[in-house]
């Protein structure tokens, strides 16, 4: 039987061998190739057990994510594989958590899953139709916690099991301007571990503030002449260069990143299967891509258990400042048309809407025919992903960054469900922020609401229909 839990490269297919203690970027990432290695942890069902017992898995009781499912964390399956323990790991958990409570104030919990039919009424959709994660009372205030606590889980497992104490001494680096950071040092410093962040120059006071009283190391990093792409994000990439650890919230520096943010949409999928609900339509904010490529993995990890037949259609929502997402969607989605139309001498009709061209490629195209694109796609990453030209600027700080580090995920959940990338002005970022505010209570930032402002944007545009459920997550507490 194959071993339930694998990292491998999405672009070249190398696969991270088990005893690995940092697996975190694919050792061909650094070639002078065009491929996009990022590495993505592969689930197999086979070893995972029966869908009943999945499902159990998911309709657990433990109110800390990382204890209820922890079956499905690489980090446990890899430590499960070498002896470690099943109490063990618990323990190791509990201790953590306790740790980051004494920090932050707060631990680890399921985050509410919360009907808005007021805020569902004022967007236009029908009673029960519109549901929110709300993420702003997580640890750190967003859900960017999660991540950097499936990460930490590693760096220990990887320290007990592997007996690399060595790597205790080395620092902790990342890229941020706001909540990853904030996320990044609160856990750093529950496990006493030194972090060094690198920060733009217009980063929030307050932040800054709360970053210095974690004692965390902060880097200005202004932009210079006319280099592409974020300093903040090139001058961490020179620290992990000299030895500092990627504790970061992007996919392509460190593979692992993304299991801890599953758990978000693990705890919606319990929900979801204790009320016996479908989810139709799911939107979700978009800078580096971290979040929707652990909803999406996470989404799909859920089906391949057996416990979806479908994920729900995937909209991703990026700010008319900076979008290199809709640009590598659209980029892929005239190559799928093009081919599609020169191999079956089938016309498409007019497509108007990227949601048409979505949904054309979902029904009519071949499946084998997207997935041969995507391929291309994965191996030639810079005719599809490249930094923005211009500074990003929006009221949605949080999702700002120069290019989609995790695209390529997004692209294809996208592809596979008929969804598309959405591109949304300030203006309606705001409306969305205060009609948020207005009929929750929910005191999310505009970065944390861009969801919501996604969902306005495509109902003015092209209204859902009435009777399918959407869900938004509120990520960010306003500061």
């Amino acid at each position: 039987m194959s071993a339930p839990s694998r990292l491998v490269c999405q672009g070249c297919g190398f696969e991270v061998p088990a005893d690995e203690p940092y697996p975190f970027r694919c050792p061909n990432a650094d070639a002078s190739d065009d491929t996009d290695h990022l590495l993505r942890r592969v689930l197999a069902p086979a070893g995972m057990g029966l869908p009943e017992e999945n499902r159990q898995v998911f309709l657990g009781q433990d109110p800390n994510p990382f204890i209820r499912y922890r079956p499905l964390l690489h980090s446990y399956q890899t430590a499960n594989e070498s002896g470690f323990e099943d109490a063990a790991f618990c323990v190791l958990v509990e201790e953590l958590d306790s740790a980051i409570a004494r920090v932050d104030g707060k631990g680890f919990a399921t985050t509410p899953f919360l009907s808005a039919d007021p805020l569902a009424e004022a967007v236009g959709l029908g009673s029960g139709t519109l549901w929110i994660k709300d993420e702003t009372g997580n640890v750190s205030g967003s859900h960017k916690a999660r991540h950097l606590m499936g990460l930490m889980l590693w760096l220990e497992i990887a320290g007990r099991r592997l007996d690399t104490d060595r790597g205790i001494e080395r620092r902790l680096a990342i890229a941020s301007c706001g909540n990853a950071a904030l996320a990044a040092a609160v856990v750093a410093k529950a496990a006493n571990r030194t972090l060094e962040v690198f920060v733009p120059p217009w980063a929030d006071p307050a932040v800054v503030s709360r970053l210095g009283e974690l004692d965390a190391r902060l880097v200005s990093c202004p932009r210079k002449g006319s280099m592409p792409g974020d300093p903040c994000f090139h001058r961490f990439r020179e620290a992990v260069q000299r030895g500092a650890l990627p504790f970061t919230c992007q996919g392509t520096e460190n593979g692992l990143v993304i299991e801890g943010g599953k758990t978000l949409v693990w705890e919606m999928l319990s929900d979801l299967l204790t009320a016996n609900r479908r989810l139709d339509h799911l939107f979700i904010q978009v800078g580096g891509g971290a979040l929707a490529s652990a909803c999406i993995q996470g989404l799909q990890d859920a089906r391949d258990l057996g416990l979806l037949e479908r994920l729900p259609v995937i909209y991703t929502v990026q700010t008319a400042g900076a979008s290199p997402l809709h640009r590598a969607w659209d980029s892929v989605v005239d190559r799928i048309l093009i081919r599609h139309q020169r191999e079956t001498n089938e016309s498409a009709p007019h497509l108007g809407t990227d949601t048409d061209r979505a949904l054309f490629v979902r029904d009519r195209v071949s499946p084998a025919l997207a997935r041969e694109e995507l391929r291309y796609a994965a191996r030639h990453r810079s005719e599809f992903m490249w930094p923005w030209e211009e500074e990003p600027k929006s009221i949605a700080t949080g999702i700002l960054d120069d290019e989609t580090y995790d695209w390529f995920v997004l692209v294809e959940g996208m592809l596979t469900t008929g969804g598309a990338p959405l591109i949304v002005a300030d203006d309606i970022l705001a409306e969305a922020n205060r009609l948020a505010k207005d009929n929750t209570g929910i005191l999310a930032d505009p970065t944390g609401t861009s969801g919501l402002a996604g969902l306005l944007h495509l109902q003015r545009l092209e209204p859902l229909p009435t009777d399918e459920t959407s869900a938004v997550l509120f990520t960010g507490i306003e500061r």
